[in-house]
């Protein structure tokens, strides 16, 4: 067998087997994600926490959840709105509005109006993006894993849209030690009047 040829079979047999391996862990990994998935098109209607405009808890309700199709949320939202909450895309580090409020007040959902943050818990990350070190109510936001930039991360969702927020990641402050990294595309910030 000449040289050329011992190399090639050397060289296709190693990547092989290192293409499979890459599809074995892919396989492994979305099926340890599948087991905790919820259903998507989950119509069923959703208990959430809702809050007045000055922070004052309202009480647990139950909600039908925001359907809208493409053309409904097009018409809502702006091409950046509509990258950011419908198609899971992240805004420029940095070039967010709401980036750099330290006003008091409260976040909500941009497509639904669903409260999300309080201004208490947003601290200055330094990501380019609002950080919080928690949701005001764990009822109104659900979280997701996410492998779609091929590195294991938790996506952050509106509980009664499924308006993709952000993400959470567990290098954040004390108490809680999350940072809830979420893009300003896809909040509202509503100041607390004094």
């Amino acid at each position: 067998m000449n040289e050329i040829t011992r190399r090639g079979l050397i060289f296709g047999a190693a990547t092989a087997a290192a293409y499979g391996l890459l599809v074995g862990v892919e396989r492994i990994c979305l099926a340890a994600f599948a087991q905790n998935a919820e259903p998507e098109d989950d119509p069923g209607p959703v208990k959430i926490v809702k809050f007045a405009d000055d922070g004052a808890r309202l009480g647990i309700y139950t909600l039908a959840r925001v359907r809208k199709n493409e053309s409904e949320w097009k018409k809502q939202l702006t091409p950046l709105e509509y990258d950011v909450t419908r198609r899971a895309a992240t805004e420029f580090a940095f070039s967010g509005a709401l980036c750099n409020q330290h006003a008091p007040g409260l976040y909500r959902c941009l497509d639904c109006n669903n409260v999300l943050f309080d201004s208490r818990a947003k601290f200055d990350s330094g990501t380019g993006w609002p950080s919080f070190c928690e949701a005001i109510a764990a009822e109104n936001v659900r979280e997701k894993k996410d492998f779609s930039a091929g590195v294991l991360r938790t996506e952050v969702k509106c509980t009664v849209c499924e308006a993709h927020l952000g993400h959470v990641f567990p290098d954040g402050p004390e108490p809680t030690g999350l940072r809830y990294c979420m893009n300003s595309a896809a909040l509202l910030f509503i100041p607390l009047k004094s």
